[in-house]
């Protein structure tokens, strides 16, 4: 048995939280699974010896609960990815995007299980937080009309 950490993220899913955390364990890095729980009798989701929960890292500790369909994801809650270049923010958002993900606006994005990412460039906070103000609505003006953000453009926006 692991030691489950203090304050952990309990993610409800509809039977795919292992492969949820697979998923992220190979596409974020200092990410894993920790640990696969099965369930010792039935329940209303399903049967004994399935899978009822599983411990999982993507950059904090996880807990993936294989609950049913009752409960689903909304925007309210988001794993927010800060990216160094227009390189790691391609990789993150097509990794989501092409297993089954959807775009959404202003860097957001959904996986396939429904959970919500920001695929945020570092320099996007810094642009949109720049301490020149019109710097800063320029930057902000340009992100809000984007899906996936594009540095470059950022840049320019921010820079007049």
């Amino acid at each position: 048995m692991t030691k489950q950490a203090k304050n952990t993220v309990c993610l409800w899913y509809d039977g795919g939280a292992k492969e949820t955390a697979r998923f992220y364990a190979q596409t974020f890095p200092n990410s894993s699974i920790d640990a696969v729980h099965r369930a010792p009798g039935n329940y209303p989701a399903g049967k004994q010896g399935d899978v009822l929960t599983i411990e999982f890292t993507v950059g904090i500790p996880c807990l993936g609960l294989n609950g049913g369909p009752n409960i689903t994801h909304n925007e309210a809650f988001s794993f927010q990815i800060a990216t160094d270049d227009q390189a790691e923010t391609d990789r993150y958002w097509n990794a989501i995007i092409d297993n089954g993900g959807r775009e959404s606006v202003c860097g957001w994005c959904k996986d396939k299980w429904g959970l919500s990412w920001q695929i945020t460039p570092r320099v996007l906070i810094e642009a949109i937080t720049d301490p020149n103000p019109n710097a800063a609505k320029r930057a902000f003006e340009a992100m809000m009309k984007m899906t996936k953000i594009d540095i470059a453009t950022i840049e320019v926006a921010r820079h007049g």
